[in-house]
């Protein structure tokens, strides 16, 4: 059964006599201690988080793109055809972003953020002491909080460094305005949140596509998996390549459900392009195997606006939707990652795709794996649900990580191979697997980068990694990629990385509101 999205069920106070007007219930709404008084209360608080915080990061607009593609903007790899008109995107290719310039844009993502952090917290304080919820309800529904908690977390700090760090639900005015907490604090909560989760929830072992799209243990066991990746780099450099390892590698071997790469269809004993796994993937909704986490999009009551980005304006009107954007257009520097020759995901409608075929009209490359026949050529609406994290990107945390907490080893080259045997589809996968077993630590996980850059570049991992491994990943040639110090590096755009751009500037609107934030500003 699908999740609804339902914010919360709001119901009527009865009306009866007051003899002091301000001691009267609120009519429109229920307080806490009013709301958390029935087991539907409790699922209608948590399930309003699968649409709020964290999972908000993958919505937008058809002109303004979606704010996981700021990094892809800030890399100068991507291109969004109204960047004109979106200062959000020509400031952050621009590199010339600030607080003020783009403010607006940054605290409706702050505010979205610390919404989803504020109804989690409201779920952990009053679940517990929600009636009749039973134990395996009760501890189901506080993992479910805590995960998407600890997410919306994980945004924040890798966006914008140390921030106000709350637990509790917001019910005076006392402590409003917060201080920051160190990168490390909220690491730690994020860290704590998530293994709790994992502990106590008792979360089906099994994917959230076979799960009526609920959180499942495989999608919190890879979140805390990246984490760990992430806190190994910058700016924490804390180390925790084992632990990241050890997560990885039980998602792998099945203990926390079955998932696997989704494998080409042949024809005529060679890969069948329309049916290639890329293209499998597309036509589906979710993949049961594949898809560890996905936002759910429904017509009925969220929409998804990806098919939107996979044309750009000018061919509008060979579609039914009434605009459509390049939003997220790579450069030609980003598309010479790929093999022309060799990589599957390079080859025409795999990945991208330039050419509309019933016309033969030639466009900027623009993403191929958003088409959506249906929607683009029938309903102009699209329910097709996004993948958030994907077994494919465990996998390459798995491989990065083993070679740096044990060496390269076979279970690293396997994980790392089963990638790229899939995309290099002419390549024996016991030759890549040689050839990747002969590398020392460095260069190993340096291919591992290489594959995540290529990989992952639809779930917006590129400009995080960039920036985890201070490494920027240029095209010396076609499919031949070499790393460069980020900070100092000038992007495609012609403009040179500092430091600065490692970190997003805070809000200029949530300066002015909250003085405890102090006046350093990430060095904008």
């Amino acid at each position: 059964m699908k999740i609804k999205y339902i914010a919360c069920l709001i119901g009527l106070v009865l009306l009866g006599s007051c003899d002091d007007f301000l001691e009267e219930e609120p009519l429109s709404e229920l307080s806490s201690d009013q709301f958390f008084s029935e087991p539907d209360h409790a699922f209608s608080a948590v399930n309003s988080l699968y649409r709020t915080g964290a999972p908000s990061m993958t919505d937008g607009g058809v002109y303004s793109g979606t704010p996981l593609m700021l990094g892809a903007y800030m890399s100068g790899f991507f291109t969004n055809e109204y960047a004109g008109q979106e200062l959000h995107v020509s400031n952050t290719q621009q590199l010339t972003l600030n607080g003020e310039n783009i403010g607006g844009y940054l605290q409706d993502r702050w505010r979205e953020l610390y919404l989803g952090i504020s109804r989690a917290n409201n779920a952990i304080r009053y679940i517990p002491e929600t009636p009749e919820l039973n134990d395996a309800q009760r501890n189901q529904l506080l993992a479910e909080a805590k995960f998407f908690r600890a997410f919306a977390y994980y945004y924040l700090v890798r966006w914008f460094g140390p921030v106000p760090l709350t637990t509790e639900p917001y019910e005076s005015i006392e402590d409003l305005y917060l201080e920051r907490s160190s990168i490390a604090d909220v690491y730690g909560l994020i860290e704590s949140d998530l293994t709790e989760a994992l502990a106590q929830g008792n979360l089906p072992k099994l994917s959230m596509v076979d799960n009526g799209k609920r959180v499942t243990s495989g999608a919190v066991a890879s979140l805390l998996a990246e984490v760990y990746l992430t806190m190994s780099g910058n700016p924490l450099n804390a180390d925790r390549y084992s632990e990241a390892a050890s997560l990885a590698q039980k998602i792998i071997n099945g203990e926390y459900g079955s998932y696997a790469l989704t494998q080409h269809d042949e024809a005529g004993g060679s890969v069948d392009f329309e049916n290639s796994a890329y293209n499998k993937i597309r036509k589906g909704d979710a993949s049961a195997i594949e898809h560890i986490y996905v936002k759910e999009y429904d017509p009925e009551i969220g929409t998804a606006v990806y098919p939107r980005y996979s044309y750009p304006v000018a061919l509008a009107s060979e579609v039914l939707y009434d605009i459509t954007n390049g939003a997220y257009q790579p450069s030609s520097q980003f598309l010479d990652f790929y093999n022309p020759d060799e990589d599957l995901r390079a080859q025409e409608r795999q990945y991208f795709h330039s050419t509309y075929l019933p016309t033969g009209q030639t466009f900027a490359t623009a993403p191929f794996v958003w088409h959506d026949d249906t929607a683009i050529f029938e309903t102009a609406n699209s329910g097709k649900d996004f993948a958030m994290y994907s077994y494919a990107d465990v996998l390459l945390i798995a491989a990065e990580a083993v070679a740096m907490s044990s060496g390269v080893n076979a279970d690293a080259v396997d994980y790392l191979a089963q990638v790229r045997s899939r995309a290099y589809w002419m390549q024996d996968s016991a030759t890549i697997s040689a050839e990747l077993s002969g590398l020392g630590t460095d260069a190993f996980v340096e291919e591992v980068w290489k594959e995540r850059h290529r990989e992952l570049v639809f779930e917006f991992k590129n400009w995080f990694d960039i920036v985890r491994t201070g490494q920027f990943p240029v095209a010396d040639a076609p499919g031949t990629i070499s790393f460069v110090n980020a900070v100092g590096h000038t992007t495609e755009q012609g403009k040179q990385i500092e430091q600065k751009h490692l970190l997003l500037p805070l809000p200029g609107p949530e300066l002015q509101r909250n003085p405890a934030l102090g006046t350093e500003n990430n060095g904008y």
